[in-house]
Formats: C-alpha cells, structure tokens, sequence
C-alpha cells in the first residue's frame, strides 16, 4: 500500500533555518494538526521533541493525547476539553463559545485580525475577558492567524498593526485578573517576514516540512521537503501500439511500450485529477487514470517514487501542497531514512 518516507536530515536542516529566523526554538510551536500534514504526527512530535521543541499545536484534544508525553504545552485549535490536563491550553474562536469549557481549563482567545474567519472582534476583548473569568477558566494567550502572509501586500502589516493594539489593550486588562499571557499571531509564511520576531511563539506547519511557497516577491528560505511517496510494484504489462490502459481506457499507446501498477489510488491520497497528466520526478508518465488502489506508470521498477515535493503533484491537479499532504492516507506505512 505504498510508503511514505521521511528525511530527519531534512527536517532538522528546516528546523535550523527556522529558529534562525524566530530567534531560537524555545519559539517554536510545531503544527501537527491533520497527522502533521500527512507526516506521521508522533514520529515529528518525536523528532521535534529531540532536538528541543517544548510546544506543540494540534486540532482535536485526541491528537494532543498522541503527542502530550513529548512537550509542556500543547495548543489545541478546535476542540472543546473532555478533561483538565495542565499541559493543554484550548483556543477560544467566539465569544458564545466561552460557556462549553469546563471551569478551571487553560484557554487561548482568538482574535479576528482581518481574516474575518474565526476569533472574536476587537471591541468584544474586554466581554470576553469578563466572561472567561466568571466562567472560571485561566487565559494563557490571545493569538490571531494571518490570511495572506506568503503574498506581498498590505495586509501582513495591517494585521501586524491590528494585533499590536490588541496585545497592548489584553495586556492591561490582563493584569486584573492576574493572568499572565503569551501572544501569538504568526505562522509559516509569517515568520518569514520581518527579521525581528515580535510573537513570544511562532506556530510553523508547512515550512517545518519544507513545502512553503511564498510569492516569488517574497525571500523564499531554502528549506528542503521532508516527505516523499513511493509506490510498490503490483503488475506489468507489455501494452502494443493502440491498447489502452485503465477504466475507460482514457490513455492509449502510440507505440509498443511496458506500463506498470503501483499499489496506490486516491484512496490514499494519490489525488485522481492526475489522471493521465502527471510526470514523477523521474520523468516516468503516468498513464490512465487512478484508481481507488492502484496507478498505472510507464515503467517496470519494482519501486517508484511518486512524488519527493507535495508542491509540484499538487501543480498538476491545480490544488496546494497542504491538501495533498493532509490528505495522505493515515495507514500508509511511514519510515525515517535518514
């Protein structure tokens, strides 16, 4: 059923560059919501924890269950506690919101800086924070999310400035009720923006696993993919001029040629708009169309790479590098190779 195979060198090779850029790892928050994109999330959480990560972001609480053994806190998005754990910290995405948390839980509140998606709005921060103390809940953080900070345009900045009037206003009203807080607005393209990190974390997902794209405008660091997808061969054939190959024999031979099944389809992840229009980087064709297990290439190895950068399959299909990673089969088997 095909492997996924990770580069530790190339994942520490990221982690360098990144707390180069923050200042530091103690800044690092590692983002392995969706089973790391694809990744494995405790095999990364595993890594990330060897070479001295001490935060970690996920979606669900069951995720942070997953990797809780290996950081101090782990920030969980869009999830509602079932259980008081002093290592999690749950975020806040709208004011009505604040009632379904169990008293004494750690929270984060969102704050809508511009991305208009989650978060509550400025003028609601000081209700909240009334709320969220009578609820007896302790607030850890405000944070926010950028909406465009790999293109260049004003709005990394008008955001930036949004969330600076937030942290001075939270952190006055903050004093009240003796919370002490941490803020945090940027992500992977984010930290890439300033040489001067004014976040105390900087949650970092698709740089960590070196598919970060930003505008050609914008310094794109020299991180390295971490994740690449290989397939096992399943069967050979000898097609003649004129065959086809596949449900509704969508590709046909223009010559004598040798096409082999690999032991992946879309439903694990092998996104089926390829069909018949994608090149490996091996310049091996892919030929018919993907099925639900298996794919046709032109080609008899007995093991082949499908893709080393989720970036350029993810070209081929019109789509982002994000969707084709998060959409990797959790079964897939997953090994380190160096």
């Amino acid at each position: 059923m095909g492997t996924i195979k990770l580069s530790r060198e190339a994942l520490i090779h990221n982690f360098d560059i990144i707390a180069h850029q923050v200042g530091g790892k103690d800044k690092i928050a590692v983002v392995l919501k969706d089973n790391a994109y694809g990744h494995g999330a405790v095999m990364i959480a595993h890594s990330a924890a060897q070479y001295g990560i001490k935060q970690a972001v996920v979606r669900l609480e069951r995720e942070a269950d997953e990797v809780a053994e290996f950081f101090d806190n782990v920030l969980i998005l869009g999830d509602y506690p079932t259980k008081l754990n002093p290592t999690y910290s749950y975020v806040i995405n709208s004011i009505e919101a604040i009632e379904r948390f169990a008293r004494g839980s750690r929270v984060e509140l969102k704050i809508d800086t511009g991305m208009h998606r989650n978060g509550i709005v400025l003028s609601e921060l000081e209700e909240a924070f009334k709320r969220i103390n009578q609820a007896g809940l302790v607030c850890v953080g405000v944070m926010s999310h950028l909406r465009a900070s790999d293109t260049l345009s004003s709005e990394w900045f008008w955001q930036r400035r949004n969330f600076d009037e937030i942290k001075a206003k939270a952190s006055v009203l903050a004093q009240s009720y003796g919370w002490r807080l941490r803020f945090h607005l940027s992500n992977s393209g984010g930290a890439f923006r300033s040489s001067a990190c004014e976040d105390d974390i900087v949650r970092v997902g698709i740089a960590l696993y070196g598919c970060l794209e930003m505008e050609h405008t914008l310094p794109q660091p020299d991180l390295k993919p971490v994740l690449s997808l290989w397939g096992d061969r399943v069967a050979t054939r000898a097609l003649k001029k004129g065959e086809r190959v596949g449900y509704n024999g969508i590709y046909e031979a223009i010559s004598d040629e040798v096409v082999s099944t690999y032991d992946l389809g879309y439903a694990n992840g092998l996104d089926r708009l390829a069909s018949n229009r994608y090149t490996t980087p091996e310049g091996i064709a892919l030929r018919g169309r993907i099925s639900m297990d298996n794919a046709a290439f032109a080609t008899d190895k007995d093991e082949l790479l499908i893709f080393n950068n989720a970036n350029d399959y993810a070209r081929s299909v019109g789509t982002i590098g994000y969707e084709i990673l998060a959409c990797l089969d959790k079964d897939l088997k997953r090994e380190w190779v160096n």
